[in-house]
């Protein structure tokens, strides 16, 4: 231990010699071991550890000089100090011998008190330097290995570099983040360094050179790196940097954290706040086109509360239904039954008959509207308007084609209508982003309304569709390009790009309102672009996503085309197309003003009068 005294060794077989020894020998922090031959001396080397050895060169049995050869000849003893101790004058043989067998120095009997102890003191002064050198080692060995224990065994990947950019430490906590050997990697230079990305080389170099270039510093980088798999991973470099100081050269010590797992989650919170945003906003201009085209079909205040009402909880209950299967397709039944619930249907009078089919779920929520207005419209006009009408609803599904028939019997006499209210066009337009085919038989016995929908897609031709009031008179598109300038706001042709059928139901008739012709609505980027080409739209009204599909392709066309156009969209703009983040947005829900507002600005863009 460090305060323990220093043990130094008298041999000699003569005990007054001893004596004298331990009276002379009186240092502080020192402790005089005396024996009287070299078997004891051997004995008491092996217990204890000496700072240095007083032999006597004339013993019994064993020498002086045999002891010394012993003392030498052991790994425990070998680096203990030997001074002979000799009462006979020595000749240079003798001398050198005793060198030989590992002496320092030679005293003469009687000995010289003062000479005694300071040749001592300075062996003694040594053996603490050696102690205390011997502890820092043990101190330092310690840190050291605790600090390897520590890399070794840390959550994130520990690498030293040093002042050439050389790698000199790689734990293995390395070896095990990043799959890379310690003798793969230690010596060479970080521009060499397999784990490194090609493309993040250049500025992680960098990076270094401005750490080891200045003070201490401590700072965090972000690098992609490469597994030892090949996997290209995203990671977060804590980096501390220590300058070189005299013999010391500067050394930066790193910590890797791979956060590609944090990114993808990120990124995946963004996708997925980014998509709960647009489905409220595409929920909200639902709601909102509902209000708006009942409130324009509405024989009264009672009229309209009563529809509006009942739309609404037809929604909430699908959207109930499929928030329980967590956004998961929904049963055919169950929204039927969700009907029944709520008292749009009378179960005792209504006959099912067909499969259990699984609808995707936007498909589900335009399906729970049209079965709330097939039993509206059968309450106020037809079989459920009186006592005695029943309706069958029966449906077949084969080779993903859901075919569906809504039977009306025992009702009043049905004629056609002679106006088209909102319950029928939002039963006829609903499904027509989906593909679907809806029409109506006004039979005298019952309405017959019959629905063909594809559930998955089957390569529907598109087609450019044009929605013209019949009041209005249709112009030829090669007029209308020669003189461009001096076309009225009633000849503009805009491109309607919208699958939700209610909104581009609201978006058209404010914008024929306005006065401009109307294209579409386009339900897929594939329609949108045969549209453009075909019709060679003036201006367009862009959705940010069709049913999952990226509206960029038909944004980069618009663009190639100068034609102006404006994104209307429940997504913010980071979920928008980079490439035209210049380009005017409305979001959802809107104004009917805001509407006009956006097209009129998209017409002065365009170069049209408004």
């Amino acid at each position: 231990m460090l305060n323990e005294p220093l043990k130094i060794l008298a041999v000699d077989d003569i005990r007054e010699n001893l004596l004298v020894l331990e009276a002379a020998l009186d240092q502080p922090g020192v402790e005089l071991v005396t024996v009287s031959s070299g078997f004891e001396a051997l004995e008491a080397m092996l217990r204890h550890d000496f700072a240095l050895a007083l032999l006597d060169v004339m013993m019994p049995e064993m020498d002086g000089f045999e002891l010394a050869e012993l003392m030498r000849g052991t790994e425990r003893t070998r680096a203990v100090p030997i001074i002979f101790l000799t009462a006979l004058a020595t000749d240079e043989r003798r001398r050198f011998r005793g060198y030989e067998a590992g002496a320092v120095d030679y005293l003469l009997k009687p000995l010289d008190m003062v000479e005694l102890n300071s040749k001592v003191a300075v062996f003694v002064e040594l053996a603490r330097q050696r102690r205390e050198i011997a502890r820092q080692r043990d101190e330092l060995g310690l840190a050291l290995g605790r600090l390897r224990a520590h890399g070794d065994n840390s959550p994130l990947a520990v690498l030293e570099i040093d002042a050439n950019l050389r790698i000199v430490s790689w734990y293995r906590s390395a070896e095990r983040e990043v799959g890379f050997a310690a003798q793969e990697i230690l010596g060479l230079k970080v521009e060499e360094a397999p784990f490194l990305a090609p493309a993040d080389r250049p500025g992680f170099v960098e990076g270094m050179r401005a750490l080891l270039g200045g003070e201490d510093r401590r700072e965090t980088q972000e690098h992609r790196f490469v597994r030892a798999d090949g996997a290209l991973r995203e990671g977060e470099w804590y980096c501390s940097s220590l300058a070189g100081t005299g013999s010391r050269g500067a050394s930066v010590m790193i910590e890797l954290l791979d956060v590609t797992e944090r990114h993808r989650a990120e990124e995946t919170q963004r996708l997925l706040i980014g998509e709960l945003n647009h489905r409220v906003k595409n929920t909200l201009a639902t709601v909102q086109a509902i209000a708006s085209q009942g409130f324009r079909h509405a024989r009264s205040t009672e009229d309209f509360q009563q529809s509006f009402s009942g739309r609404l909880q037809s929604l909430a209950r699908a959207h109930s239904l499929l928030s329980v299967t967590t956004w998961e397709p929904a049963s055919l039944r169950s929204l039927i039954a969700d009907q029944v619930a709520i008292g749009a249907v009378s179960e005792d009078r209504l006959k099912l008959s067909g499969p259990d089919v699984e609808l995707p779920p936007e498909i589900a929520l335009r399906f729970s509207l049209i079965l709330h207005e097939l039993a509206t419209n059968a309450h106020k006009y037809g079989a459920f308007s009186n006592e005695a009408g029943t309706v069958t609803l029966d449906w077949a599904f084969r080779g993903q084609v859901l075919s569906l028939t809504w039977t009306e019997r025992g009702g009043p006499p049905v004629t056609a209508p002679d106006r088209r209210g909102f319950g029928s066009t939002l039963i006829e337009s609903s499904m027509a982003a989906d593909g679907a085919r809806i029409g109506a038989d006004y039979d005298r016995e019952g309405v017959r309304w019959q629905l063909v929908l594809p559930l998955a897609d089957q390569g529907i031709e598109n087609e450019v569709a044009r929605t013209v009031d019949s009041d209005r008179p249709s112009e030829e598109p090669q007029a209308a390009q020669a003189a461009p300038i001096e076309r009225s706001p009633r000849e503009l042709k805009v491109l309607i790009v919208e699958d939700e059928p209610l909104v581009a139901m609201e978006l058209m008739m404010e914008i024929e309102d306005w006065g401009a012709i109307v294209l579409g609505p386009a339900t897929s980027c594939e329609q949108a672009l045969a549209m453009i080409r075909e019709a060679d739209p003036d201006l367009a009204l862009l959705d940010g996503n069709l049913n999952g599909e990226r509206i960029d392709v038909v944004a980069d066309e618009l663009a190639a085309r100068d034609t102006p156009f404006a994104f209307v969209s429940g997504y913010d703009r980071r979920h928008l197309p980079a490439d035209h983040a210049d380009r005017p947005m409305l979001g959802k829900p809107f104004m009917a003003k805001e509407v006009c507002d956006m097209v009129r600005l998209l017409a002065q863009e365009a170069g049209a009068p408004v």
